[in-house]
């Protein structure tokens, strides 16, 4: 039985120059992060770190987001809560038409994403704008990101230009990188200057200052926030963080683990408004207290946002990021869409080699494979799973657990080198697609052992 995933996966590798150029891509950005990560020889000890901090903040939010938003009150910013996404998208409509604001220029933020905000304001008659390139682009292509932190990792400058020749009066043809990039300069200049107000998300919120730390590589956040009088800020809870003693160590992390550079081009740290304008925070849980209370699935909450764990991920690079259900896509989205909605999202759960190299590369250390194996074996129970795979596991079970069938079939295995291939490949075999079986040796290792001919 073909899952949503695979079938999406399927239609995506039939353009194989398409396929090819996206799994180039996103592999170009994980060699820069080996590269970047090896240069510090205390690369692992960060690692170790950023779990430890990220454990014991997310184990003592109560503590910490208290003393963020006191911190943040005393600063003269206005806190709001959140308790799901439609109060967070109230919450952040309401202070919009308390200032009466037509127009609003945002930051990138996954969580807005998550919240569906921009449909929300769209719909109430607010212009939104993203300023972020990439989310630009897709904006205007009227398309979701496919990755968290390279949101238009998969196009191609023809297609950009394109794009800018039809919505934003570019020149004819000219696909220029530079050129394109200061068209998009020009338009989105004009968006900042108009604007009412202006929203970003937040990589981390510090609870000992009540600052805002906003990463990012195009100013897009700066310009946000330093023009229009108002600022809103939406951040998940899980973003705090005790001190800036930790931020220094998330800040040597995190653009290494997502874009291969030291360090993001802006790091800015808001913690009041400007003269004569209003900052607010809108503070957000939606799932996020339950996940905490998830004794398996916890560990979700360390999650820095990185995109590390798609970088790497052989299944994603190879299928796009549309090919997944959740709107975050890989490894880290396919543990949070499954916090979102087992029965929903379980079709995500095979787009995993369970290779562990999302593992190895996270720069919280989260267990994501394991994760994603816990949820695996939970399928049979939210009536989710394949029945072809429970019938096929039956079948080993019963093999595994009767040695002499077992080895009665390692003997006559070899027979199957002998079989035409019309017979081992057709449409009833979906595990022969895209894959050849191995030449069954004569011998097993198992009959070579007992034999004294291998030890």
């Amino acid at each position: 039985m073909s899952t949503k995933h695979s079938k999406a996966a399927s239609a995506f590798l039939s353009n194989k120059s398409r396929a090819q150029f996206l799994n180039q891509s996103i592999w170009y950005v994980r060699e820069k992060r080996d590269n970047v990560a090896m240069q510090l020889v205390e690369w692992e000890e960060l690692r170790e770190l950023s779990s430890s901090i990220k454990r014991h903040t997310v184990t003592h939010l109560d503590t910490y987001l208290e003393q963020f938003a006191s911190r943040a009150e005393a600063n003269g910013v206005v806190v709001h809560w959140a308790k799901d996404a439609n109060e967070h998208n109230k919450i952040v409509y309401d202070i919009l038409q308390q200032h009466g604001a037509k127009k609003l220029v945002k930051s990138k933020s996954m969580l807005t994403e998550e919240c569906h905000l921009n449909n929300y304001l769209i719909n109430k008659g607010i212009d939104v704008v993203e300023t972020d390139l990439g989310e630009r682009i897709l904006q205007l292509m009227q398309v979701a990101p496919s990755h968290i932190v390279m949101p238009a990792i998969h196009l191609k400058r023809q297609q950009v230009g394109k794009l800018f020749e039809d919505k934003l009066g570019s020149e004819s043809g000219n696909s220029d990188p530079t050129y394109l990039t200061r068209v998009a300069r020009l338009h989105l200049r004009n968006e900042f200057m108009t604007a009412d107000a202006g929203l970003t998300g937040a990589n981390f919120g510090v609870a000992a200052t009540g600052d805002v730390v906003v990463c990012t590589n195009e100013g897009n956040a700066d310009m946000s926030t330093s023009l229009p009088p108002l600022h809103i800020v939406s951040m998940g809870i899980e973003k705090v963080i005790p001190d800036y003693r930790s931020l220094a160590v998330f800040t040597r992390l995190l653009a290494r683990s997502a874009t291969g550079q030291p360090s993001t081009t802006y790091t800015s740290h808001f913690r009041k408004a400007r003269s004569g304008c209003e900052m607010h925070i809108v503070l957000v849980d939606n799932g996020r207290s339950d996940i905490l209370g998830n004794p398996q699935h916890w560990e979700t909450l360390k999650c820095l946002r990185c995109g590390a764990c798609m970088n790497t991920c052989p299944v994603y690079r190879r299928s796009g990021g549309y090919s997944y259900t959740y709107f975050i896509p890989g490894p880290i989205g396919i543990n949070l869409g499954m916090l979102r909605s087992p029965r929903v999202y379980s079709d995500n759960v095979s787009a995993c080699s369970l290779c562990c190299s999302c593992d190895n590369v996270c720069p919280a250390k989260i267990n994501l494979s394991e994760q994603i194996y816990f949820w695996r074996q939970g399928l049979d129970a939210i009536h989710r799973a394949d029945p072809m795979k429970k019938i096929i596991s039956s079948g080993l079970k019963y093999l595994y657990g009767h040695p002499a069938l077992y080895y009665m079939g390692l003997r006559y295995a070899p027979l199957i080198n002998r079989l035409p291939r019309n017979i081992l490949y057709n449409r009833l075999n979906a595990w022969g697609k895209g894959r050849e079986l191995p030449t069954f040796a004569r011998k097993s290792f198992s009959e070579m052992w007992k034999k004294g001919i291998v030890r």
